[in-house]
């Protein structure tokens, strides 16, 4: 563009016409406008990778390696080969109460719409440093998961066409068909996870009574009450009854009136039928774009990875290698040593970054 800009000027000089000097002009408006928008994704990638030279730098390769896993598992569950999506998710820190993510090929404001080519995943200082608080990585990868495994559109069109086939209201599927993407990213999570991550979610969703059970029309997420019955649900069917009761137990000590809220009743009345039906047909149902597999034999889990785990949250808190264990085990791991006191917190989490960021 610049080489266009000096043949057109060099030609204006030799013949100053208004016509040769306003292309000149032109271009050389094009030329500049392109130079700003570069300036513009620099400025912003700027700050992003600027983190890695600072001292959180390590923190944010675990989560890197943490997302890849996640990545890795998916697409080499499934029973068909995939085109390999590239590049992996990049993870950085800013401030603010919630984790977020921006998925690849969607434009960006910051980027003067252009699209973004890799997911980012958005994470508060406050969950880095606590890194038992890191199930947020596996709900905010799953985002990117639905797209790039293709079901950003069979998973809302497959839940409402169940709900109405079992013959409930067409308002009770809307409901749940647009909460969709938030209810995938949970199961995904917990799938990708195990039970530490219900656990993580109860962390963000056990608020007072009023928060809990208040229904906003159109929100992403399913209402919060709800939001935890859901990965309970999915809990028992991964085999893990035992905790899925002792979690529904102690979710209905803290709300016993459910209706207390704004959510409407019919929500309510169709919930103990509409909720393991949503989870089977996420989770346990066999979709093409998976290569006639389900979600769930896709990240399976159950009792043996937990196990893993269990081993795992012993061997870091003594300092000890973990072994092969895959990288987003870690984060059950440092949850189960916090809870059991198996190691000061600051110990557990020098464990979980060096082990993550020597891999």
């Amino acid at each position: 563009m610049t080489d266009t800009v000096v043949e057109q000027a060099s030609a204006a000089g030799e013949t100053p016409t208004s016509a040769r000097l306003i292309e000149t002009m032109r271009s050389k408006d094009g030329a500049h406008d392109w130079v700003q928008a570069i300036e513009r994704i620099w400025d912003f990638y700027f700050e992003l990778f600027g983190q890695r030279q600072s001292p959180y730098g390590d923190w944010l390769l675990s989560c890197d390696r943490i997302a890849l896993d996640c990545f890795q598992r998916a697409f080499t569950g499934i029973g068909v080969a995939k085109s390999i999506p590239a590049p992996p998710p990049f993870s950085y820190m800013r401030t603010g109460f919630s984790p977020a993510t921006f998925r690849r090929a969607i434009p960006l404001r910051r980027l003067g719409q252009r699209m973004n080519p890799f997911p980012l995943i958005q994470l508060p200082y406050h969950r880095l440093v606590n890194p038992w608080t890191l199930g947020a990585i596996l709900h905010e990868v799953s985002h990117n998961l639905q797209n790039d495994l293709g079901l950003a559109r069979t998973i809302p069109r497959a839940i409402g066409q169940a709900i109405l086939a079992a013959g409930h209201p067409r308002a009770v599927a809307r409901t749940w068909m647009w909460w969709n993407r938030e209810l995938f990213a949970d199961v995904s999570g917990l799938l990708l996870g195990g039970p530490a991550v219900v656990s993580s979610l109860l962390d963000v969703v056990g608020r007072k009574p009023s928060n809990v059970l208040t229904f906003i029309p159109r929100a992403p997420h399913p209402t919060p009450y709800f939001r935890t019955l859901i990965s309970i649900e999915l809990l028992r069917r991964m085999g893990f009854q035992v905790e899925a009761r002792r979690f529904r137990d102690m979710w209905r000590r803290l709300y016993p009136d459910p209706r207390r809220g704004n959510i409407p009743a019919v929500l309510h009345e169709t919930m103990d039928a509409v909720n393991p039906l949503v989870v089977d047909v996420v989770c346990f149902r066999r979709y093409a774009e998976l290569g006639n597999r389900s979600l769930h034999e896709t990240m399976a889990f159950g009792p043996k990875e937990q196990q893993m785990i269990e081993e795992c949250a012993r061997r870091l808190a003594s300092g000890t290698d973990p072994g092969i264990v895959p990288a987003r085990f870690l984060i059950g791991a440092a949850r189960l040593a916090l809870d059991r006191r198996l190691a000061r917190p600051d110990a557990i989490t020098n464990s979980f970054y060096k082990e993550l960021s020597r891999r």
